[in-house]
Parts: structure tokens; C-alpha cells; sequence
């Protein structure tokens, strides 16, 4: 890497990898929860990145560049977290608040990410860029903030007993 550009390549190549990492772990996710709401906000948010990596797709064509090529290791990491929380069997009550604070650990990294290509898309001049990848980060920091009321609101506290 010797450019600005070089470095939003590797970004978007890494978000992208990233990216279909979590489909296949959110649907796992889904599929454990015991709780009909944070069911749903998984599989809300399973099609919401499912349409993520669509628009890394459409960016990279943008910039005349493959999405590919690149193993996010810091996402199967955390990814390898959950699935090792799942495998441990806790009472539902806290697999439940567990499973949450596993899917808000990758939210924190996506939105890291995400923050990091839109600073690098504004200084090389792709604001339409910047602007496509700011609609991710929303959506990224919606699905944090549906998490995070979810926790608090109820299933924190009935993993209090």
C-alpha cells in the first residue's frame, strides 16, 4: 500500500469479507435466540447486511476494483467468540443477553470500519461514495441502538435471576 486510495481498497475489501462473515453468524444468531424481539432484530439485521455487502459491490465497481481478496480476521475472531458463547449452553435468560453483547461487539467493529472508509472516501473526493457507505453506518448504528434497548428494557434484567 503506498496511497490513500491503496488503504480505502484494503478498508472496503476488509468490510466486505466482514460482511459475509456476519450473514452466515447473524443466521445462526437467529436461529439460537429464544427471544421472538431479538430474533427479529437479528433477521432485520441479516437483511440489512446482506444489502451491505451489495453496496461494497456497487462501490468497488465505482472505483475499478474487486471486493475480494481479503480475510477480515478480526471479524471471524469475534465471530469465533459467539460461536464459542452458543457452544458454553447458558441458561436462556443469559444466552440471551449474551447473544447480545456478542452482536454488539461486531456492530462496534463494522462501525469503526465503516467510519474509517468514509473519512478516507471524503479526502480522495468520492463523496457519492462517502455518502453510500454513511447509509451503512446508519444502519449499522440503528442495529446497535435496537440492541442496546432491547438489553436494557428486558433482557438484562431477566438475566439478573
Amino acid at each position: 500500500m503506498k496511497t490513500l486510495k491503496d488503504l480505502l481498497e484494503h478498508q472496503l475489501k476488509d468490510l466486505y469479507n466482514a460482511e459475509g462473515q456476519l450473514i452466515e453468524a447473524l443466521s445462526k444468531m437467529a436461529n439460537t435466540t429464544t427471544d421472538e424481539m431479538l430474533q427479529e432484530a437479528f433477521e432485520t439485521h441479516l437483511d440489512e447486511t446482506k444489502q451491505h455487502k451489495v453496496r461494497i459491490e456497487e462501490v468497488c465497481n465505482e472505483l475499478g476494483i474487486s471486493p475480494s481478496g481479503e480475510t477480515c480476521k478480526a471479524m471471524k475472531g469475534l465471530i469465533h467468540e459467539a460461536d464459542d458463547f452458543m457452544e458454553e449452553k447458558p441458561e436462556e435468560d443469559v444466552l440471551n443477553a449474551g447473544l447480545i453483547a456478542e452482536a454488539q461487539r461486531v456492530e462496534h467493529y463494522e462501525i469503526a470500519g465503516y467510519g474509517t472508509a468514509i473519512r478516507y472516501a471524503k479526502e480522495l473526493g468520492y463523496l457519492d461514495i462517502a455518502k453510500k457507505l454513511h447509509k451503512t453506518l446508519e444502519e449499522e448504528n440503528n442495529a446497535d441502538e435496537t440492541l442496546s434497548s432491547i438489553a436494557e428494557k428486558r433482557l438484562n434484567k431477566k438475566a439478573i435471576h
